[in-house]
């Protein structure tokens, strides 16, 4: 492929923007060192990364993906310890006796230190 247009790409992703953004994250996978999957051609990244979509060398789908993971800036993880705390606070709120239990129950731990005795000096 002597030259890659527009028009051979817009048949595989058909929104241009589109078409841009994925192609500049297949640019910058090259970039930084993501293998080649046609012959260079003493072409630019951003051409290479062109042709390789107009091939069909790489999926839209595949750079769909990682143009979203690499634009998320909260990325959410389970976690089931915190699911755990969040139901017992949701249930001491709707039962405040419950609360004041876990309230004291915690409070326990810090009183159960020996207290000094008490002299009388005079």
């Amino acid at each position: 492929m002597a030259r890659v247009t527009v028009e051979d790409c817009v048949d595989k992703v058909s929104n241009r923007f589109e078409l841009v953004l994925l192609a500049a994250q297949r640019s910058r996978q090259i970039s930084s060192g993501g293998e080649l999957l046609v012959d260079r051609d003493n072409d630019k990244n951003p051409v290479v990364a062109l042709r390789e979509i107009a091939e069909e060398k790489i999926m839209p789908e595949t750079l769909r993906e990682t143009v979203i993971h690499a634009m998320q800036k909260h990325v959410e993880v389970d976690e089931p310890e915190e699911e755990d705390e969040l139901a017992s606070l949701l249930s001491s709120h709707q039962n405040p006796a419950a609360a004041e239990a876990t309230a004291a129950s915690r409070t326990s731990v810090f009183k159960s230190t020996p207290e000094a005795p008490e002299t009388d000096d005079e």
